[in-house]
């Protein structure tokens, strides 16, 4: 009875309920203030607009557990999703599967480059990704020749994935279900296997994780490699959810990403965060993104709230760590 009222305890006292609960006051205050925020079509719209974040802050949540960044991730979408438009355009009859692997092997391939750099260079993660966030801009720019892939280039079908449900049959939009076997996916990658156990070992105490046989190399650059995928992935649905492709998509969205990762409670230091924070997280900036608007909050209040929060989210990162360490080492002296 005692391990039931323990556990009821710490289940309470969690930051993922607190953030749960934060987020639905949140809801409900954007609802009675406007009513149409929690209907049917807007909520769909929502989780349809904001997959693409939902799915970037799993990579990033990765990048950060090991202690590193990744701020070039709004170029490797570009890159991926311009090259995976321009075949496209130039095959019309190339299957929509075939394009998305095309934007996930460009993906992977700036991924490998990054975390090659910052392995094996041993430079700076946020050094390295501000140097490959301008190369990479520039080369979907030269890429492209400087000119869009317009809607009417792009084919019906692969235009249609963002707005289909073929994927469920007619129970969920694609993009919907796209992101959560994504989540699904790393919730048991990183709780349950050797290697996600290991990642969280690097970020933890890397020294320690080199000790023990790990590879940090190879860690650091399988998470790389891991972020450009997903980039990848969301290059392809970025096209295919507006239609085009131009070479300042995704301009800026690293910081509503790395917003979205320290919102759910993923340390800036590495070594902690896990999979329903992060989720919960995204949902925040997808509520904070669709609702305040409704409410008649300009994009200029809604930039400067979001800065806020993440000062806010930090600052509770770091009162969180430190009572947890104040109660470890209590736990040891007893």
């Amino acid at each position: 009875m005692q391990k039931n009222n323990f556990d009821i305890k710490k289940l309470a006292n969690s930051r993922e309920v607190s953030l749960a609960t934060v987020l639905l006051v949140l809801c409900a205050f954007i609802s009675f203030c406007n009513g149409t925020f929690i209907t049917p079509k807007n909520l769909n719209n929502m989780f349809v607009n904001y997959a693409i974040y939902m799915i970037l802050a799993l990579g990033m949540m990765c990048v950060l557990i090991i202690g590193e960044i990744d701020i070039s991730i709004g170029s490797t979408i570009a890159i991926s999703g311009m090259s995976a438009a321009l075949v496209l355009r130039e095959h019309q009859s190339m299957p929509t599967i075939v394009v998305f692997m095309i934007a996930l092997a460009v993906g992977a391939f700036c991924g490998f480059v990054i975390g090659l750099v910052i392995a094996k260079g041993r430079v700076i993660s946020i050094i390295a990704t501000l140097g490959f966030m301008n190369i990479f801009r520039g080369s979907t720019y030269l890429l492209a020749k400087n000119q869009w892939v317009a809607a009417y280039q792009i084919t019906d079908s692969f235009k249609g994935f963002a707005i289909g449900k073929y994927l469920t049959f007619g129970l969920m939009n694609n993009m919907i279900f796209v992101a959560g076997v994504c989540y699904i996916v790393f919730f048991y990658f990183l709780k349950y296997t050797r290697t996600g156990r290991k990642i969280y070992a690097v970020g933890s105490n890397s020294e320690a994780a080199q000790v023990s046989g790990i590879n940090i190399d190879k860690i650091r650059i399988m998470v790389y490699i891991i972020m450009g995928m997903l980039c990848g992935l969301s290059g392809a649905l970025w096209v295919s959810i507006y239609a085009s492709a131009q070479g300042d998509m995704a301009t800026g969205i690293e910081m509503d990403i790395i917003a979205a990762c320290v919102i759910g409670g993923v340390s800036l230091n590495g070594g902690r965060g896990n999979v329903i924070g992060v989720l919960l997280g995204a949902l925040t900036i997808a509520v904070l993104g669709n609702g305040l608007p409704l409410i008649g909050v300009s994009q200029f209040w809604l930039d400067a709230i979001k800065g806020l929060i993440i000062i806010v989210a930090v600052i509770l990162n770091v009162v969180m760590q430190r009572s947890i360490d104040k109660n470890n080492l209590k736990r040891r002296e007893i």
